[in-house]
């Protein structure tokens, strides 16, 4: 499906998004990524949902995000909240989702301003 928002500047956004991919800015990720509307990062080593744990969830500390996206995929999974709970003890929020609404919730928080990093895996 794309995707249709306007985009000041150079914030990254998710223009598409299908079963094995997601686009941003027209570009193609078919691995797990971590998007902030600064930059695109691929240094996130998780292949799978089932590989999560808590030095996966530890990455994110630094980025100091109000809330992260986590889309785990076709279908929406929760981790276990002891792999996250850095974070909400950071006062980071931790939203799960299927893929196709993590990418649709952060253009929305994006152009609100809002610091939100999105996770995506496959």
């Amino acid at each position: 499906m794309k995707l249709h928002l306007d985009n000041p500047g150079e914030t990254r956004l998710f223009t598409a998004h299908g079963p094995d991919h997601v686009m941003v800015n027209g570009e193609r990720y078919d691995s797990s990524i971590v998007v902030m509307a600064e930059e695109v990062r691929e240094d996130w080593a998780v292949a799978n949902f089932d590989d999560l744990d808590t030095a996966h969830f530890g990455y994110f500390l630094a980025l100091k995000p109000d809330v992260l996206l986590l889309g785990t995929g076709a279908r929406q999974r929760f981790p276990h909240p002891r792999l996250y709970s850095a974070l909400t003890n950071a006062g980071i929020g931790v939203e799960c989702m299927d893929t196709p609404a993590a990418c649709r919730t952060y253009n929305i928080l994006v152009a609100e301003d809002r610091r939100v990093v999105a996770a995506i895996l496959f």
